[in-house]
């Protein structure tokens, strides 16, 4: 038997941990077998039959996936090292991901955020049941990583009598004066003495979505729209997969295990937006979904339309109610132009304590973080045209820019790594992290790295989104001839004499990004174009404005 084995939780792992080990994810006991697996996905029910649409899965890559059997003890670790709990492994499989993805999010595009983060999970899957590690780790480990209004199911059942309904409402994003009226008319419905559950999830929800702790400000902020007494906030560490229907119900068998009575499902539930604007999924099917269910859920659904503003009212009222006068209302990408350009934003939309709140987090497109990351072969490019590319940048930009040459960062940040497949793993997890760090601080960090692995590259893209910075991949496709004809350094004239092991391109493979946002091949391209084109690719993404610093 193995006990040895360790395992990094990734973010969206860590939330699912806690909410296995708390109960809030009852009745699973631990991560998903293949059975159970198989019958979420293609029927969201258990083996057992019982209701559950999300698989909550441990993924993890090949090279601990290949070696751990049913039996081994797994130590699920934080990322700085403190062990959280153990996983005694019940199997190891590699699942269907096309299949999960069209069962669970009706797509395979990789623009659904949801699916892109499915396809870049590690290949193999483990189930089993997890225990904590010790009595105290859990309580510890909240207190440090979660807000201090976090309250575990059994803290929150222990706050409702039982003698009024309980209403939860799911948000990851911040509260308007549309979202106050949508949970007042819940508590209507509801009944006399409802109490609201405002139950927000703070775990990874869509890349670009305002950081938790500001939207935690938001929501503190908003406590005082209601009479005192009636809403009560607890941050949820969820890490949400923008499934929509499906999600809609999973929202609510976890807040029947929190003791909510009721939870209230509006327009477009946990749905991640339509590339080309609007929704993905049908306006009210998660409504659909949940109403077809309702009889084994186990807590109600408050169903409410679509709410906008009138101005003849001076009130948020159902669209449907209308009766033909006109409504108002401001668009989420209207509303972040206006934040990004400081225009004003009427009353009638937000409080102004929220609109102060969002000023002060938001940044547009041109002011978030910004991570380009250039991959490639030795000699292909990369460093030239990343270090063009950041002088532009200087010249263009308000924001600091920082320079990651694969080269400096081995001679410092990584010094001592080998160049086994583990060691080249872990030199781009230290270049992500400090990329990631620049990002979270409204940088700009350009990368010139081989990062010759997709899995290790989307770590980097990963660490970037969490800390709420844009990621774009520049590949740099000069092919191998040229490079090795270039070779300013000689390293492949000595891969090819057998002086260099485990040559990228040689004899080491290099993985080419599937979907990278720019390629770039030297073969054809001069580097002034290819600086040209780059920049007009972040131009017309709006990742930098068109206006020049200083002017």
């Amino acid at each position: 038997m193995k006990n040895n084995a360790v395992h990094v939780l990734t973010l969206r792992q860590r939330c699912d941990l806690e909410l296995l080990l708390t109960g809030a994810f009852a009745p699973l006991t631990g991560f998903l077998d293949q059975a159970d697996w198989q019958s979420v996905v293609e029927n969201m029910r258990l083996r057992d039959g019982t209701l559950w649409p999300i698989p909550v899965v441990l993924d993890v890559d090949d090279a601990l996936g290949s070696t751990l059997r049913a039996g081994d003890h797994l130590r699920l670790e934080r990322s700085d090292g403190t062990p959280l709990a153990a996983l005694t492994v019940s199997e190891c499989y590699q699942p269907d991901k096309k299949l999960e993805a069209e069962a669970v999010y009706g797509s395979t595009d990789r623009n659904h955020p949801g699916v892109a983060e499915l396809f870049d999970r590690g290949s193999w899957y483990m189930g089993g049941t997890v225990t904590p590690w010790d009595a105290q780790t859990l309580s510890r480990a909240a207190a440090v990583e979660f807000p201090p209004e976090y309250q575990t199911p059994a803290q929150l059942r222990a706050q409702w009598t039982g003698q009024h309904p309980v209403v939860a409402f799911q948000t990851r994003n911040p509260l308007h004066h549309a979202h106050i009226a949508v949970t007042q008319a819940g508590l209507e419905q509801a009944g006399t003495g409802a109490k609201l559950l405002l139950h927000p999830a703070i775990g990874p929800t869509k890349p670009g979505d305002i950081e938790a702790a500001y939207r935690m400000r938001v929501y503190r902020a908003v406590l005082d729209h209601y009479p005192q007494g009636q809403a009560l906030l607890s941050p949820l560490p969820l890490a949400m997969r923008m499934a929509g229907p499906r999600e809609a119900l999973w929202h609510a068998l976890i807040r029947r295990n929190f003791g909510a009575t009721h939870f209230i499902i509006g327009r477009g539930h946990a749905d991640p937006g339509a590339s080309a604007g609007g929704l993905f999924y049908p306006t009210f099917a998660a409504q659909e979904l949940f109403a077809r269910h309702a009889q084994e859920m186990g807590i109600s659904g408050i169903f409410l339309p679509e709410f906008a503003y009138s101005p003849t009212r001076r009130q948020y009222v159902p669209v449907s109610e209308a009766n033909g006068e006109a409504l108002a209302g401001i668009s989420g990408t209207e509303l972040r132009r206006k934040l990004a350009n400081r225009e004003e934003i009427p009353e009638w939309f937000s409080p102004p304590e929220v609109i102060r709140i969002l000023r002060q987090a938001y940044r547009g497109a041109d002011r978030r973080g910004l991570v380009i990351w250039f991959t490639g072969l030795s000699a292909s490019g990369k460093s030239t045209l990343a270090g063009m590319l950041v002088r532009q940048l200087e010249a263009e930009d308000e924001r600091a820019v920082t320079m990651l040459d694969g080269d400096i960062i081995r001679r410092f940040l990584s010094k001592g790594l080998s160049f086994s497949r583990d060691d080249r793993d872990e030199n781009i997890r230290r270049i992500g992290f400090v990329a990631s760090l620049v990002a979270r601080h409204g940088g700009i960090a350009v990368v010139a790295a081989i990062s010759p692995y997709r899995q290790a590259r989307a770590e980097a893209r990963r660490l970037v989104e969490e800390a709420g910075g844009l990621f774009l991949e520049v590949h740099v496709a000069t092919p191998l001839a040229l490079c090795a004809e270039r070779d300013p350094k000689g390293l492949y004239a000595k891969a090819l004499r057998g002086e260099i092991k485990g040559f990228t391109g040689v004899d080491d493979p290099y993985e080419e990004p599937e979907h990278p946002d720019c390629v770039v091949n030297h073969a054809q391209q001069e580097p002034a174009a290819a600086l040209a084109a780059l920049m007009d690719l972040l131009h017309r993404s709006g990742a930098v404005s068109d206006h020049v610093a200083g002017r």
